[in-house]
């Protein structure tokens, strides 16, 4: 089974520097999530140059399919050990993850990274290997739904040293946090923020050192199916609806008449709920076993008017079924679009909204932004 993965980052500067001594590159594939965290050493602009190239050469070696060994090598031409504190000019940790749920990670002096489930940190089996006199530890596991990791850098784990504790937050304290705090519910994006929050309220709003966090859950693929309007064949209605219902995830219906067809062919009552009408948007229906139920065109090209006014965003509020589209597109992974092609007689000749003619080109609009925010898109016409 595939997976899907949630990525969130956050990091603090060192209070008195301008620009942040630590690095992180998210870098996406094909097939690939690519996360590198690099601590450069020491702190301000000489530390953040290091940090960048370190993650930046990294990350990209491994997007073209370099080995481990070829950044190693590379990294140890740029990045020679400090002769003076006879420490490395950047550590880091690196963590591939790929779609099937195969992972692997990388740490050179960072922090051990934190994996786990739910609640419960899992243990990791690492193996130590020497690449031109550097000392790596590297994991292969695999990853599954609600999974997650977290890396940080030094920052993190020795944030109050001296101060709120005498070594610091510590990876015994930063653990029982993680799992007290872990929620289903709580994206990636969050929970890195809490986590610097957490730090900086620990430093007493004055990092002694850059800290970075970099948080990935694992979930399920959240998937929609969008059925819009009839068959063109009116014998295909009870096909088109068995396959409908038979798809995984959330179900939608666009169109009244489509709702009165996938209505009668399952036998339900459909009822309107007149709450959630607004001046432009005609209220959605209700059907057992359907998620949501929307008039057509309409809604379409608001739900589409959405989308493109605030990309990125998943958090639509509204209770008009426009809104409650959007939202389900906007958080689904994958959408998969079954489109009847029938002509409605009601729909045609003159005084019809040119909005009902052009449905079929709000509806190519709507697959293009979708596909734009990266996501699968799929569709059949009857």
């Amino acid at each position: 089974m595939k997976i899907c993965v949630d990525i969130g980052t956050a990091r603090l500067v060192k209070y008195g520097e301008e620009l942040c001594g630590d690095s992180i590159e998210v870098v996406h594939t094909g097939t690939d999530h690519i996360i590198v965290v690099a601590d450069g050493l020491g702190s301000g602009v000489k530390a953040n140059i290091l940090s960048r190239l370190t993650a930046k050469t990294a990350s990209t070696m491994l997007k073209m399919g370099g080995r481990i060994e070829d950044v190693m090598e590379t990294l140890g031409q740029t990045l020679p050990i400090c002769r003076v504190r006879k420490l490395a000019y950047s550590t880091f940790t690196v963590l591939q993850l790929k779609q099937d749920g195969c992972a692997y990670l990388i740490e050179y002096e960072n922090p051990a990274v934190f994996f786990g489930r739910h609640n419960t940190i899992i243990g990791l089996e690492t193996n130590k290997r020497n690449i031109g006199g550097k000392v790596i530890r590297e994991s292969f596991f695999n990853v599954h739904a609600d999974n997650w990791l977290v890396i940080v850098s030094d920052g993190v784990l020795y944030a109050g040293a001296g101060k709120t504790w005498d070594m610091g937050l510590g990876r015994e304290r930063m653990t029982a946090y993680l799992t007290d705090t872990f929620s289903m519910q709580k994206g990636a994006a969050e929970w890195a923020g809490e986590i610097a929050c957490l730090c900086n309220n620990i430093y007493a709003g004055k990092p002694g050192d850059d800290a970075s966090i970099a948080v990935i859950k694992v979930r399920r693929p959240k998937r929609v199916t969008v059925l819009i309007g009839p068959p063109q064949n009116k014998e295909e209605d009870i096909m088109v609806v068995d396959r409908f219902m038979r798809s995984e995830g959330v179900k939608v219906v666009c169109g009244g008449t489509t709702g009165n067809i996938v209505g009668r062919v399952l036998g339900r009552n459909v009822r309107v709920d007149l709450s959630s009408r607004t001046e432009r948007v005609p209220p959605v229906g209700i059907i057992p076993g359907i998620d949501l139920v929307t008039e057509g065109a309409i809604t379409l090209v608001d739900a589409l008017d959405l989308l493109k006014s605030r990309p990125g965003i998943k958090d639509f509020s509204g209770r008009d079924g426009a809104s409650r589209l959007a939202a389900l597109l906007a958080a689904a992974d994958s959408v998969h679009f079954i489109i009847g092609q029938a002509t409605n007689p009601g729909q045609q000749g003159t005084g019809v909204p040119t909005i009902y003619i052009y449905k079929r080109y709000i509806i190519r609009d709507l697959i293009r932004v979708l596909q734009e925010a990266g996501k699968t898109v799929t569709e059949e016409y009857h």
